[in-house]
């Protein structure tokens, strides 16, 4: 079975193609990039592979059997590229699409989660056999930010108390993993989640444990984290993705008390108190 990776040089791409060469043996694997010469070190195929030029896709998915679409990048241009994706894949005899969603996207309050249902509505209606992965918020995407917490005495967001259940890119990896190299998921859809939930007050908490350091979680509205983003150089469009998802946490949309992540992986999803340890160094 030829299992094809999109975004493999990505950070859950890469991770992903590290948990399957664990799994299946390197020559089932091709990896699907924009840039092939940048997918050396990964030690599979590389093939050629742009979301945004269609008629060139179908080619590059001939022989494979399943295919890991990981979310583009391009917030925006996402449905549009996804649908170039799923239509080369019928095109190219592809069998099965397993696709990485957002947590519970069908009731998501998000601004992120419209793409996302818009690509699953495409896949029920693909005809092909698809796997959904509902995956929650990766640990990274806020322990990315202690560097700068340190450096300006204060963890800031605007997700007030709400509760967080997040595990890390390669937790979702090896579940990406499991997924694709196992049989009986077909058709079906996991709110895939961490067995833990903390606020970002709690996530503060463990870095002033950690470190020794008084840093305490100041809370923002949405429109002050959003310039406050900005002014740290993210784009105004990202920086208002990333707020409203801290605000839409405060409301519970990034918490779940789903253990099918875990059941998956056959363990249990990796504690905040490591991360943080990993980012703090």
């Amino acid at each position: 079975m030829k299992i094809a990776i999109t975004g493999a040089t990505g950070q859950l791409g890469r991770l992903t193609v590290t948990k399957l060469k664990e799994k299946t043996a390197k020559e089932n694997l091709v990896a699907l990039v924009r840039t092939p010469e940048k997918a050396s070190d990964l030690g599979i195929e590389a093939r050629e592979f742009d979301y945004s030029k269609p008629e060139t896709l179908a080619t590059s998915l001939q022989g494979i059997d399943t295919l890991f679409l990981i979310s583009g990048s391009e917030i925006g241009q996402r449905e549009t590229q996804h649908k170039n994706v799923i239509n080369a894949a019928k095109e190219a005899g592809v069998k099965r699409i397993v696709y990485t969603s957002l947590l519970y996207a069908t009731d998501s309050e998000m601004a992120l989660a419209k793409e996302h249902v818009a690509t699953e509505k495409l896949l029920s209606e693909s005809g092909l056999s698809y796997t959904i992965l509902r995956n929650g918020w990766y640990t990274e995407n806020y322990a990315g930010s202690i560097a700068g917490a340190l450096q300006a005495g204060a963890f800031i967001g605007s997700a007030q108390n709400g509760k967080i259940s997040s595990a890390t890119r390669e937790d979702f990896a090896e579940a990406a993993a499991v997924v694709l190299t196992n049989e009986g998921h077909e058709n079906k859809i996991y709110e895939l989640a961490g067995d833990d939930a903390y606020t970002l007050s709690d996530l503060a908490s463990e870095i002033s444990k950690q470190t020794g350091k008084n840093i305490p979680y100041n809370d923002l509205t949405e429109e002050e984290y959003t310039k406050v983003l900005v002014s740290v150089g993210l784009p105004e469009g990202f920086a208002q993705i990333l707020a409203d998802s801290d605000a839409k946490a405060a409301k519970g949309s990034l918490y779940s008390e789903d253990k099918t992540l875990s059941k998956l992986i056959g363990r249990p999803t990796t504690p905040l108190a490591d991360v943080v340890k990993d980012f703090i160094g």
